[in-house]
């Protein structure tokens, strides 16, 4: 299931959201929820040979290439698509780059996952979209009129392709069905390319419209294999303030699948959500927000986060006399106080006063995470159990343990214990 602060982040401020694109469809929200809150089957393993090899998803669509590997059609073909002419798995020069579909192997598919009351993969194949109760939908015009749309991406006319990415973004945002055709289409690469274009209005359209695609959860990897990430960065470092907003919230859209924080931690992303946190519309602090909470869940990122100065960021957003992003900044911290290099800078910042001021008039949730967060900063820590000690913490933890959130009065009380044997600690 999903990791608690991350469910505890989403709770805390329904204004966090990815896009105004994406807010426009509540019923979708839940599509940029982790894979990892799906729940499924403990025991049960799918056959690798079932998986492709790219993605390591449950093929819905198995193609043979030349060297007789079977991969997933769309992800090899996105391959293909940027110019790459080796098979993925053996790194052979492929012959010829002819795709062949493995129709024996899908049938064993459809025949296991009926056997094992799996709902099989959803996806467009000859023109069809499989809908929920089983039934498919004939998408065959959309698809035509898509497949004609993402031609124009490449149009040598820069008006022709800022209104052809415009309508893609319109599109993108409207459903699951057109997420799919476009990117079955082929359109990611091409819109990942005009990432770098010069024409302001298209590169708004395009990092949006692949934001509004990775809400799809298939997307996500054909995203990061079109090498979207280093121009995202780019245009969250100098593109206009709405692109840079919907840089960010495609970062946090694309870290959902854990091994994506990885490389978005290592694409230098961080330094620049940091700035935007620091520099942004207020849209794009919360978005900034959102996806620096979600990178900082993988330890690796934490210590990349203090050094791009997420803690004076942060105190600031606690001081803020507007009180907008308290909720965040709280959040943020109680997920960096653990590491030992967050640790020193939120005390060298000159935090702990200020997490103890929330304690005693902050909301409830604010004194959850403050108490949370004291807690991780105390722990075998005799010098910063004697600061809080000195700051009167004692009295609003004592009411904490009275009338706080489960949570809250979990920590708060355990603060205590820690209070009570100082003096021990002291002499030891």
């Amino acid at each position: 299931m999903m990791n608690k602060l991350e469910r505890r982040f989403s709770s805390v401020s329904s204004e966090v959201c990815p896009s105004d694109d994406v807010v426009a469809e509540g019923q979708e929200n839940s599509a940029i929820k982790s894979m990892a809150e799906i729940k499924k089957p403990d025991v049960l393993i799918i056959p690798a040979d079932f998986l492709c090899p790219i993605s390591l998803e449950l093929m819905r669509d198995p193609v043979i290439v030349a060297t007789g590997q079977t991969y997933e059609r769309s992800y090899i073909q996105r391959w293909i698509d940027c110019g790459n002419v080796t098979c993925p798995k053996t790194q052979q020069k492929l012959e010829h780059l002819t795709l062949t579909p493995n129709y024996v192997l899908r049938s064993l598919i459809s025949q296991w996952c009926t056997m094992h009351n799996i709902e099989q993969p959803i996806g467009l194949a000859n023109g069809k979209i499989k809908k929920s109760d089983g039934s498919f939908r004939d998408v065959s015009g959309d698809v035509v009129a898509i497949e004609a749309l993402v031609r124009k991406l490449s149009s040598r006319s820069v008006e022709e392709r800022r209104a052809a990415v415009a309508e893609i973004r319109s599109l993108s945002k409207r459903s699951t069905d057109n997420r799919i055709i476009i990117a079955d289409a082929g359109a990611i690469p091409v819109l990942v390319n005009l990432l770098t274009t010069d024409d302001v209005m298209t590169q708004e359209h395009a990092v949006t419209a692949i934001l509004n695609l990775s809400i799809y959860e298939n997307n996500k990897g054909l995203i990061m294999l079109a090498g979207a990430i280093p121009s995202i960065v780019q245009i969250l470092r100098a593109g206009s303030m709405e692109a840079r907003e919907n840089a960010a919230a495609t970062l946090f859209s694309l870290s959902l699948l854990d091994e994506n924080k990885i490389i978005i931690g290592a694409s230098g992303a961080i330094p620049a959500l940091v700035d935007l946190l620091q520099n942004g519309s207020t849209r794009g602090r919360k978005d900034a927000a959102t996806a620096l909470f979600n990178l900082c869940i993988y330890m690796g990122n934490k210590g990349r986060a203090v050094r791009a100065g997420i803690i004076s960021a942060l105190l600031k957003m606690l001081t803020d006399s507007r009180n907008c992003m308290v909720d965040e900044a709280l959040t943020i911290l109680s997920v960096l106080a653990s590491n030992p290099e967050a640790k020193i800078a939120i005390v060298k910042a000159s935090t702990i006063p200020v997490l103890i001021v929330l304690l005693r008039t902050g909301l409830p949730r604010n004194k959850e995470n403050a108490a949370a967060i004291l807690l991780s900063l105390c722990k075998r820590d005799t010098e910063n159990l004697a600061c809080i000690s000195r700051l009167g913490a004692v009295i609003p933890l004592t009411e904490l343990t009275k009338s706080g959130t489960e949570r809250a009065k979990q920590k708060a009380t355990s603060l205590l214990e820690h209070l009570r044997k100082l003096p021990q600690l002291q002499q030891v």
